[in-house]
């Protein structure tokens, strides 16, 4: 399933690389125009919410839009009532709230703003952290909203900006999985690429992360943030990483639940229809962007130098694969799974009760069999193995 590519979002740009690159939400979220709902658009900073808002409202005769990182801005929306925010909604055709976590009780300012206009002016309001804004919206306004998820530059989007021509992103495979696709990474040189990654993960892990949620050890928190960077592939536990930062195992959830929640990180679960050997309560964790998770750990060394290249080739796998299918709409869970004698099936899909597996292989030619437990407990399930050779066929949703 392919969705319409609308959206532009200008990347720096080095010889042979992208100018722009069209994102595959517009056309969905067009979709959803004039139904009396409100947009709601989550993300991390610097994915494109900003560039996305601007091309929605491109055709809009009278659009309104609110910087909810400044105070001005963010005052007007505070203390929602109704008549001040009709007023302010006055001759608009289209409203638009940029990081409208910023605002106290957001979700009641939505659902005024909704009831306000109807369907005569489209209100869409983007958010980087879902602790704040979605528990808040969902509360307030529930049923007068449409959420959406917008991810740094998925495969599918930088393939589209080549024209389709999967040769190029091929080509720029090593720079993807050591660098990752952050609008202002994609088209930036290996050296910049470096400096904006740290500043991004400066901003997304410690700045907002310290500002929403409670910490109380920041050193123990950046070293659990390391510690899933180092994990990734592998099952991870609450009390193993509480012995390894030295905090209590509430805390790390609440911590990894934080993560969870401003998109820095995602967490699998492990497959079971309660065959008695299947792990049931086993979680892995993944980066949405492996420049992130390299950043984390201060490590940009080419594959050639790494030792963690099955590592980084398993995260950038599932992390895309999620997006194509949050993309496409598919409705697809996504899991891991293992048994108790360590059996494994990397990644696991159940899509209306239909299930597919696939391993991922980095080094070339390597083969692998679906586990028999697994091949016995869910018969005639599809099986593949993923390799730099065929990713293209599994990231075409």
């Amino acid at each position: 399933m392919r969705i319409g590519w609308c959206i532009i979002c200008r990347a720096k740009e080095t010889k042979g690389e992208l100018k722009m690159v069209a994102r595959h939400i517009e056309t969905p979220i067009r979709s959803d125009f004039g139904k009396g709902k409100a947009i709601l658009v989550l993300g991390a900073r610097q994915v494109g919410k900003t560039t996305l808002l601007e091309q929605l409202s491109r055709n809009a005769a009278h659009p309104v839009r609110f910087d909810c990182d400044n105070p001005d801005d963010r005052a007007l929306l505070a203390n929602p009532d109704k008549t001040r925010l009709t007023a302010l909604a006055a001759g608009a055709d289209m409203l638009l709230v940029d990081e409208a976590q910023r605002v106290p009780e957001i979700g009641m300012v939505l659902k005024m703003l909704v009831d306000a206009v109807g369907r005569k002016t489209q209100v869409v309001a983007t958010g980087s952290s879902a602790l704040e804004l979605a528990q808040g919206v969902f509360e307030s306004a529930a049923g007068r909203v449409f959420e959406y998820r917008l991810y740094p530059f998925s495969y599918g989007e930088l393939v589209g900006a080549a024209s389709g021509d999967g040769r190029v992103e091929r080509r720029l495979l090593e720079k993807r999985l050591v660098y990752g696709s952050y609008p202002e990474v994609a088209g930036a040189s290996e050296h910049d690429a470096r400096r904006i990654l740290c500043a991004i993960a400066d901003g997304a892990l410690y700045k907002d992360v310290f500002s929403l949620g409670s910490i109380r050890k920041p050193d123990a928190f950046v070293r659990l943030v390391q510690c899933l960077a180092l994990q990734v592939g592998n099952e991870v536990s609450s009390g193993e990483l509480a012995g390894m930062t030295g905090l209590d195992r509430l805390t790390v959830e609440t911590y990894l639940d934080l993560l969870e929640k401003t998109f820095v990180v995602f967490r699998l679960p492990s497959f079971s229809r309660n065959a008695r050997n299947e792990l049931r309560k086993g979680r892995k964790v993944y980066f949405w962007d492996n420049g992130i998770r390299n950043a984390v750990i201060d490590n940009f060394a080419p594959l050639a130098l790494r030792t963690d290249i099955g590592a980084l080739w398993e995260n950038w796998m599932v992390a895309e694969r999620r997006k194509a299918v949050d993309y496409a709409q598919s409705g697809a869970h996504s899991y891991f799974w293992r048994t108790l004698t360590q059996s494994e099936v990397d990644y696991v899909e159940e899509t209306d009760g239909q299930l597919s597996a696939w391993e991922f292989k980095y080094g070339g030619g390597r083969k692998a069999r679906l586990p028999a437990p697994f091949a016995t407990a869910y018969p005639g399930t599809p099986f593949g193995v993923v390799t730099p050779e065929n990713y293209e066929d599994f990231l075409a949703i």
